[in-house]
């Protein structure tokens, strides 16, 4: 099972990177990397008890599928392969802040209470398995509708997820994650860059 379960883990880690990859360049093809990243990785979080991560992925999977029609329909319309950045207003920044907050709570409750009715593993780290799940499902969100903010996102969210993964000795998702912390800041420079860019090009 031991081996099983780190063959799992690689494939999810080697589609995870070259996910990033696709994500950092604007490529609609992290979206199929994103899908084959989460179908793996759903398997490697249920086997050691990670059950919000679990269902994390799921939520990608769904989300990887809208993200992908929504670029290219966005491509279509736009006429371009890489499409306009956009950044959050306050308004929408305080929905998704109240968004997190709600999901925050259901989920750390659902982790506390849902295992024992269910006669099964107690969740490990459930407050901080809730606060990465949930601020995952706005982040992806934010990223299938391409705002640039999403990032400043994934910097707390890799960074607290690395430390989970440690302490769960799962070391090459841990490995994965470290590296997500530092694509997630080169990500958001790149695609900050290109916005300036585009801001220029529509104001001449």
């Amino acid at each position: 099972m031991e081996f099983q379960l780190s063959w799992i883990e690689w494939v999810g880690f080697i589609a995870a990177l070259i996910y990033l990859y696709f994500s950092v360049n604007q490529k609609i093809w992290l979206w199929p990397m994103g899908i084959l990243s989460s179908l793996f990785y759903m398997i490697v979080f249920f086997k050691t008890h990670l059950y919000a991560d679990m269902i994390l992925q799921l939520y990608y999977l769904v989300v990887s599928i809208i993200g992908w029609m929504l670029w290219r329909e966005r491509q279509i319309e736009e006429g371009k392969e890489k499409t306009h950045i956009v950044k959050a207003s306050s308004p929408m920044l305080l929905k998704l802040l109240l968004v997190f907050v709600l999901l925050y709570v259901f989920l750390a409750y659902l982790l506390v209470t849902v295992p024992p009715m269910l006669n099964i593993a107690s969740s490990d780290l459930p407050y901080w398995d809730a606060f990465t799940t949930a601020a995952s499902f706005v982040a992806t969100w934010m990223l299938a509708k391409k705002m640039i903010d999403q990032w400043l996102v994934w910097i707390v969210v890799d960074a607290v997820a690395m430390g989970m993964y440690i302490y769960k000795e799962l070391y090459l998702t841990s490995v994965l994650f470290f590296v997500y912390s530092a694509i997630a800041v080169w990500g958001y420079y790149a695609w900050l860059a290109d916005l300036k860019k585009e801001r220029i090009s529509i104001n001449n």
